[in-house]
């Protein structure tokens, strides 16, 4: 009998030692678990108390969640190149517009850009951000951005990378310098003849409705281009040709100069002109590469992208005028950096290096005939060749970008990748940009040009902007 107790106890100890570590955990709190059975379980080989316990706290079968990467080195990246665009515009493009112009209109050129740029920078803070990165439809964004409604200095923005992310309060900042010099480069193209209280009050009515809209469509997920698949790494289409057909409207909307095709009217200074073009290509690294949105080997692909076809560009710029015109000039070659500075744009992140090349040879031969062959058909007074250059370019760039982009290229492009395809959506994304924009910018100046009026009085155009609307010179003599 004896023995049969002992028989049973023991196999009872042997079950209960074998127990889950679970229920372990279970029983060890309740008062109806005796010390011996514990002891027992503790003695076990393969487990203890605690780590029954440690165990028993992990929720059954949870996944652990990705850890989201802030990298303080993306952080000053994307400040330096947020700084780099700001450096673009003011001083890069007004001095590169100034230069261009006649002397009495110097300052209402540097004024227009400078003003333009910071009213919207702060009407990308009240409603343009939200128009753009908010929301579900295709085409607009939503309302719960506004004024920044929700982003705090903890917000977290999406990188191209998986986990990785930046302060929201960054990107807001990187993509309100886009939205400025989208609006102040249209200023080229009507330059000399135009109120600046109407250039303002048209920046107010086309940002709201054809920048914010064509932003949201191309780089928001929920966009209609974003979904259909085009590609525009910086902003061939959102910036480039979206302010040079804007600009091409206003130049058939205002007329031409008084004198224009009669009287010769040379640029100013082609000195200042080549500063400014110079700094819009410095300024140009953060426009692109900041693009990324993060420091890695892709940012040092766009960076040599960006200098590569732009080198091509001055050259093929030159060479060409060389050819034609018999001498090769400052203005060709400040020109043809900036056309190959567009045209890579939307491309700087998906083509190889040799692909850049090409991209901007082609641009600085194209671009010349835009500023001379295609402006004489269009008719229009495009004063400083806003469509020539940004349209023009901004068009080949993106086209050219569903060519380069295949890895039998040198693309990034996936393995699957099929020119024909993408070259379509690429074509696609360019008509929608054309019309859109073209859409809103006649209705803009037309509600301009009746509320408060377009163009300035023939005397204040003769005289100058410069004196006639702002009591300034730009030089004493």
């Amino acid at each position: 009998m004896k023995a049969m107790i002992t028989a049973a106890l023991l196999a009872v100890t042997l079950a209960v030692g074998s127990l889950p570590a679970t229920v372990w955990a279970q029983a060890a709190p309740t008062a109806e678990v005796k010390k011996d059975e514990v002891v027992v379980a503790q003695a076990t080989p393969t487990e203890t108390a605690p780590a029954a316990a440690a165990e028993a706290a992990k929720p059954e079968e949870k996944k652990e969640e990705p850890k989201v990467t802030v990298d303080k080195g993306d952080i000053t990246w994307m400040m330096v190149a947020t700084v780099l665009v700001v450096a673009m515009v003011v001083p890069g493009l007004a001095l590169f517009y100034g230069g261009l112009v006649r002397a009495k209109n110097m300052l209402s050129v540097l004024m227009q850009v400078m003003v333009v740029f910071s009213l919207i920078v702060v009407l990308w803070f009240v409603y343009g951000y939200s128009l753009a990165f908010s929301g579900t439809n295709a085409f607009f964004g939503g309302f719960e951005k506004l004024l920044l409604s929700g982003v705090k200095v903890d917000s977290l923005a999406d990188t191209f990378t998986a986990n990785v992310k930046i302060p929201e309060y960054i990107f807001v900042a990187f993509q309100s310098t886009f939205a400025g010099i989208t609006c102040a480069l249209i200023v080229g193209a009507f330059a000399e003849r135009i109120k600046f209280s109407a250039v303002l009050l048209f920046s107010v009515i086309w940002f709201t409705f054809a920048y914010a809209p064509i932003a949201h469509m191309v780089w928001w997920a929920d966009g209609y281009l974003f979904k259909l698949g085009a590609l525009d790494f910086a902003g061939g289409t959102v910036v480039h040709i979206n302010a040079g057909v804007a600009g091409l409207v206003g130049a058939y909307v205002l007329g031409k100069r008084i004198g224009f095709g009669r009287e010769a009217m040379p640029p100013h200074s082609l000195p200042l002109t080549m500063v400014g073009a110079s700094l819009l290509w410095v300024g140009w690294f953060g426009f692109n590469a900041g693009s990324n949105l993060e420091a890695n080997a892709t940012t040092t692909l766009v960076l040599l992208n960006t200098l590569l076809a732009t080198a091509a560009a001055v050259l093929s710029w030159t060479f060409t005028e060389w050819s034609v015109k018999g001498k090769p000039s400052m203005l060709g070659a400040a020109s043809g950096a900036v056309a190959g500075l567009v045209a890579i744009t939307p491309a700087c992140g998906s083509v190889g290096p040799g692909g850049s090349i090409i991209i901007g040879l082609l641009a600085g031969v194209i671009c010349v005939w835009g500023v001379t062959g295609l402006k004489k058909m269009l008719g229009a007074d495009d004063s400083l060749d806003v469509f020539g250059v940004h349209g023009v370019g901004g068009i080949l760039g993106a086209i050219l970008t569903g060519v380069f982009a295949s890895p039998a290229l040198g693309g990034v492009g996936a393995d699957d990748f099929s020119i024909g395809a993408q070259v379509t959506k690429q074509v696609i994304a360019v008509g929608v940009t054309i019309i859109w924009t073209a859409v809103v910018a006649f209705i803009a100046y037309k509600i301009v040009d009746m509320t408060i009026g377009l163009r300035v009085a023939e005397e204040e155009e003769r005289e100058g902007l410069d004196t006639t609307y702002h009591g300034e010179a730009a030089y004493r003599v």
